[in-house]
């Protein structure tokens, strides 16, 4: 397993995993050895995922594009399946039903709709907003971001302002939010990268300390100290992925699995931040939400 984070976090989309495959019957020190690879950095998967390799497994899971890049530069024949990749062309994956080579597993679906979708859950929760800050990795994948004249689109629809703000590596996130508060940005739209997860305390503490409402795609966000959130349910992608991982275990060929979409979407809302920021979530978005932090 190449994974985005630290060993000592345990979180719930990797106890989601585990849990699946013990249902399937997969006991780990009994019929099953997991080499669990972390990295905070995403230029270390290209090593951490070569290492792997030698180590000859049955099959690697990668969660994101930068730990699957690295996995498929590592190996063209041990099955790799992949989690949250929102273009597996850009992998090499020409048909989803039938993807070919030793590659499957799981997108994130079309980014774009969920970005449209989280400008307008922002307005929503703060309907006097007018500028946002659209804050990019910019070393992100290239199939990791939202299609840029999608959320232009859509904001002109919304009648909001957007601002693009770059972030070079981890330290720019300091920058960053004194760039959008500077530009008189209401709230920051984060276009999520390995690189922002891993710096999720760090964004929120940002968040906070500018007055400035953080609206992202994945959950991890939010439970660190983030607004709002809307997009895959990332627990049960990686539960249907032990799906994969069964079967790949069972003789089952990666080309022959197609690749699947998310089928799961959450709304979270942490009421602790927005109490912290002097805001009021109308009681129609509170309704809707999967879960509200409190």
């Amino acid at each position: 397993m190449l994974l985005t984070g630290s060993p000592a976090v345990v979180t719930p989309e990797y106890v989601a995993f585990a849990q699946q495959l013990t249902d399937l019957g997969w006991i780990e020190g009994q019929n099953l050895t997991v080499d669990r690879r972390w990295t905070e950095a995403p230029e270390r998967f290209v090593d951490l995922a070569a290492d792997a390799v030698r180590a000859t497994p049955a099959v690697m899971l990668t969660a994101g594009p930068d730990a699957t890049r690295a996995a498929q530069r590592a190996t063209a024949t041990i099955p790799i399946v992949m989690i949250a990749s929102s273009d597996p062309r850009v992998m090499g994956v020409v048909s989803l039903a039938r993807p070919g080579g030793n590659l499957t597993g799981l997108t994130i679906g079309q980014p774009e709709v969920t970005s449209e979708k989280r400008l307008q859950l922002s307005r929503e929760a703060l309907p006097a907003l007018s500028r946002v800050a659209v804050m990019w990795d910019v070393n992100r994948p290239t199939d990791g971001g939202a299609s840029a004249a999608t959320m232009v689109a859509a904001a002109h629809v919304l009648g909001l302002r957007l601002h693009d703000v770059d972030v070079n590596d981890s330290g720019d996130y300091a920058a960053a939010f004194a760039v959008a508060k500077r530009d008189k940005a209401e709230a920051v739209l984060l276009v999520e990268s390995p690189r922002a997860v891993a710096n999720r305390a760090l964004i929120a503490e940002l968040g906070l300390k500018h007055r400035l409402p953080v609206v992202s795609q994945f959950s991890r966000i939010v439970d660190a100290g983030g607004l709002m959130s809307y997009g895959p349910d990332l627990s049960d992608l990686f539960r249907r992925a032990a799906s994969y991982v069964d079967k790949i275990l069972k003789g089952a060929k990666p080309a022959d699995l197609p690749v699947e979409q998310p089928t799961k979407f959450e709304l979270v809302i942490n009421l602790k931040t927005a109490k912290a920021l002097g805001l009021v979530i109308p009681p129609s978005l509170l309704l809707r939400a999967d879960r509200l932090i409190e």
